[in-house]
């Protein structure tokens, strides 16, 4: 008999609601296990309201969230998970050894040996204060806690927004190279969206609480194409006929040409003189982040 493993991150009808209105609300989606999700919107998506209901630091308002097939917060889930906040929370006093020890008293499952050998790799003596460190080193030693704790699924709040170019690219080496040799499931939530396409493998995006976009990073791609071409004047848009207008995530008319951005079937062919490319993945984003929330082609959060 073939068991299926638990998906990493379950939402059915999920909604959290605060004072000021909802910060999520009929949230439907699946990360799969064993891959890394890119979660992505503008600031006030709900992002990080999602993480925190990941960790059980928030309940929500109405629906399920479930983290490996256990309801978040519960033992069970808490063994399991790891959380890197944006604001890397660490004791400023303590050394990179104390920092490590106290990982330790706190998971009694903590691999020492792999948390030492992540702040080893990053010339990091174990001497040194945490206040006395650049960002760079301070991520990589809450990546050191965080990995040391043997999780199943690695949920990261804006890791690289402190960093500059160089440290991101070596964080994210870390990342990938512990995801290839433990497994581990990755929910990495940023804004830096050309960086996402080289290490994303699913994508999560979330507009005014709701999921707009969400799926298999390439089969998204694959069902987009990039058109552009001379504008047409019998339609109004600039777009010919033949195109399927509830299929168009958006569309601009610059002098003569048109270009748009639009949902395909596989195999469709664009009518009339079109050029037709599929978009990077960092276009296709920043498309649906552009787009008016009521024009989400239907189907694009399958």
């Amino acid at each position: 008999m073939i068991t299926t493993a638990p998906a990493a991150l379950t939402a059915t009808r999920l909604g959290r609601r605060f004072r000021g209105g909802w910060a999520l609300r009929d949230c439907e989606f699946t990360v799969p296990a064993g891959r890394i999700t890119g979660l992505v919107g503008p600031n006030g998506a709900g992002k990080s309201t999602l993480l925190h209901l990941a960790t059980g630091l928030l309940q929500p308002t109405g629906g399920e969230l479930r983290v490996c097939g256990e309801r978040p917060g519960t033992e069970a889930a808490r063994q399991r998970v790891a959380f890197l906040a944006q604001d890397k929370p660490l004791y400023p006093r303590f050394t990179v050894a104390d920092t490590l020890r106290f990982g330790r008293e706190l998971n009694r499952d903590f691999d020492r040996a792999g948390a030492e050998e992540i702040v080893r790799a990053g010339n990091i003596s174990p001497a040194a204060q945490v206040g006395t460190l650049s960002p760079g080193q301070c991520t990589r030693i809450a990546l050191a806690l965080a990995f040391g704790k043997r999780p199943e699924l690695l949920l990261l709040d804006e890791p690289l927004s402190s960093l500059d170019p160089l440290a991101r690219h070596e964080i994210m080496g870390l990342v990938m190279a512990e995801v290839a040799e433990r497994g581990v499931t990755v929910v990495l939530s940023s804004h830096i969206l050309s960086e996402l396409e080289s290490v994303c493998d699913q994508v999560l995006l979330l507009r005014q609480g709701r999921v707009r976009l969400e799926g298999d990073a390439q089969q998204l791609i694959d069902g987009h194409l990039r058109l552009t071409g001379r504008a047409e004047e019998a339609m109004g848009d600039g777009l010919p006929e033949g195109v399927d207008r509830s299929a168009v995530v958006e569309s601009t008319v610059t002098g003569r040409q048109v270009t748009a951005l639009v949902r395909v079937a596989p195999g469709w062919t664009p009518p009339g003189r079109l050029i037709a490319e599929h978009p990077t993945l960092e276009e296709l984003l920043l498309a649906y982040l552009r787009a008016p929330a009521d024009r989400s082609p239907a189907g694009a959060a399958a």
